[in-house]
């Protein structure tokens, strides 16, 4: 169960380490303004995240956080539930940044479509990278974890390719859970049958890239929110650096661009993969929802 923790807890911690330089797409501008960024920092650079300060979720994390809510409460992924709470915090003076998938999906609501129908046409990659918490009720069962992952996914983000990005991190996630190391886990991943995702053919391209920095890879496969770019990062920085994951979820900052959601789901394989005990507690310490994560992981008894 603790590999199910660390998922949970790693991924949030990613997402709270980027924010300080999300979205920053000027790599020396990172380093110049921030140096190596190893601790929580508040987001200074644009303006995308203001008010939030070190140690506190980008929209992404606060929706992860939703997420976890819905699944301690339940013991269960109940979608109604996760779309009615995610409802609730967006129309209810959410004061994050708000994003084109989440502007489209609140309209899609508001026209009167079930949650199942309310994806925003747009292939961020962001959507999928929130299932961490479906690991504290899901881990055992494979298909029900797939099946989780790409609903969440879909009540924000439609685009067929997204569904397949969170099924395959799904399926490598479990895998890690059980034991698989994580080229294993991502080759286990990919020999399920996609309709929009060239899985076997992103991992090789992937594979081609392990000899570069990882700042100098993601620059090169895109630093953006769009699927592509980011799961080339994923997995390009999970394969790296799975020896080292603290050094990992460091370069993934350093790397600019749509960092947090890259974070959240690099988190996730590397909590799943190593379990506790790596993470250094800099990370944790300041985290602003840490007691509250905390106490929903012990309420699901992961």
């Amino acid at each position: 169960m603790s590999r199910i923790r660390s998922a949970i807890l790693a991924s949030l911690a990613a997402d709270a380490l980027s924010l300080g330089a999300h979205w920053e797409y000027d790599q020396g501008r990172i380093v110049r303004q921030l140096g190596r960024v190893t601790d929580l920092l508040p987001p200074t650079l644009n303006d995308y995240h203001n008010g939030k300060g070190a140690g506190a979720q980008s929209h992404y994390g606060d929706q992860t956080l939703l997420l976890l809510r819905s699944v301690a409460a339940k013991g269960a992924f109940d979608l109604a539930d996760f779309a009615g709470r995610w409802r609730g915090l967006m129309e209810g003076g959410y004061t994050g940044y708000m994003d084109k998938a989440s502007r489209e999906a609140l309209a899609n609501f508001a026209a009167g479509r079930a949650p199942e129908q309310t994806g925003a046409a747009t292939n961020d990659f962001a959507g999928a990278a929130r299932m961490a918490p479906l690991l504290a009720v899901l881990s055992s069962d494979e298909e029900g974890l797939v099946n989780a992952a790409r609903a969440q996914t879909l009540m924000t983000h439609g685009s067929p390719v997204i569904a397949d990005g969170a099924e395959f991190m799904a399926r490598a996630a479990a895998a890690l859970l059980h034991g698989a190391d994580m080229r294993g886990a991502f080759d286990h991943a990919a020999t399920a049958r996609y309709a929009a995702l060239p899985a076997e053919d992103w991992l090789a391209f992937a594979d081609m890239s392990l000899s570069e920095d990882t700042p100098a890879a993601i620059a090169r496969f895109g630093q953006s929110c769009g699927m592509q770019g980011a799961f080339l990062g994923v997995v390009h920085t999970a394969l790296k650096h799975e020896a080292d994951p603290e050094t990992g979820l460091i370069d993934n900052v350093m790397a600019g661009g749509d960092s947090c959601a890259r974070g959240l789901a690099i988190g996730m394989l590397f909590g799943a993969r190593h379990g506790l005990g790596w993470m250094p507690e800099r990370w944790l310490a300041p985290l602003v929802a840490r007691a509250e994560i905390e106490a929903a992981l012990d309420t699901l008894g992961v």
